[in-house]
């Protein structure tokens, strides 16, 4: 399915009104079922659904690892990724009542309240950047999104090592993007422990949470944070930068971690 699709427009200028064609992004809704208990319905961009389905369960907690995993099957046609685990799983039945459709763009579709979060994570990461560093990541980053570039309607996430891209992945969510990451590390045996997890958008609570769980110390975005996430960053050890823009940003958290001038040093 193609993730853009042309439409027929009324553009407007001084010069007056015209009929012209533009691009815009195609919205997908995708219904994740566990184990066959239907659980949530995603909207999205319909490319890596499998990623997407695994990244969010893996999210929510209830994927741990690749192991947990006997089967996935993506039907595009009707819009269903069917995730079946090795061991069935109770927590799932209990959080059906909660089934929501979302874009993940506003507040994802999540299980968790703010208040039982944390779970013992801690992030004791070494590794370090340097504001060069950083700077040339988001350039690297800004530059890899064709859809955005044609349409302006989704967001990016990637994952980089202490060289180079490792993943990279859209969506019309900021959420979804990040999950597609994830399930995509998943499913190919990626590891994201001290890694660098750059996205296009706002860093919440939910984001900040999901970097944690993977085990990342360095979030980067050019866009804002919440309060709660900068409170999560300081309190779980990620490093958090936000606006990213031309030579300048904002270190929220943790900024031991980013060097002012030189390479990046410590562990990668």
């Amino acid at each position: 399915m193609s993730q853009v699709n042309r439409v027929t427009i009324s553009r407007l200028t001084e010069e007056g009104k015209s009929r012209a064609d533009d691009v815009v992004v195609t919205e997908f809704p995708l219904t994740i079922v566990l184990n066959n208990q239907e659980l949530v319905t995603l909207l999205c961009s319909p490319q890596n659904l499998d990623y997407l389905a695994v990244g969010f369960l893996s999210s929510e907690g209830l994927l741990k690892s690749k192991g947990d995993i006997k089967k996935v099957t993506v039907d595009e046609q009707r819009g269903v990724v069917r995730v079946e685990t090795e061991e069935e799983n109770k927590q799932a039945g209990e959080m059906v009542f909660k089934r929501l459709i979302t874009s993940g763009c506003g507040r994802g579709a999540s299980f968790y309240s703010p208040a039982d979060v944390g779970g013992g994570i801690k992030i004791e990461s070494q590794a370090k950047i340097s504001a060069l560093e950083v700077f040339e990541l988001v350039s690297d980053f800004q530059h890899r999104s064709q859809i955005f570039k044609a349409t302006g309607g989704v967001h990016s996430a990637a994952l980089y090592d202490t060289k180079s891209i490792l993943i990279f992945n859209e969506d019309i969510g900021r959420h979804n993007a990040i999950d597609k990451i994830f399930g995509e590390c998943i499913l190919k045996d990626i590891p994201t422990a001290d890694r660098i997890l750059v996205t296009s958008g706002r860093v919440s609570s939910e984001i900040l949470l999901k970097a944690a769980k993977r085990d990342i110390p360095l979030l980067i975005s050019k866009s804002a944070p919440t309060d709660l996430g900068v409170k999560l960053a300081n309190d779980l050890g990620v490093t958090l930068i936000g606006f990213v823009r031309g030579k300048r940003m904002n270190v929220y958290a943790n900024d031991w971690r980013v060097v002012s001038h030189g390479w990046r040093t410590g562990t990668g």
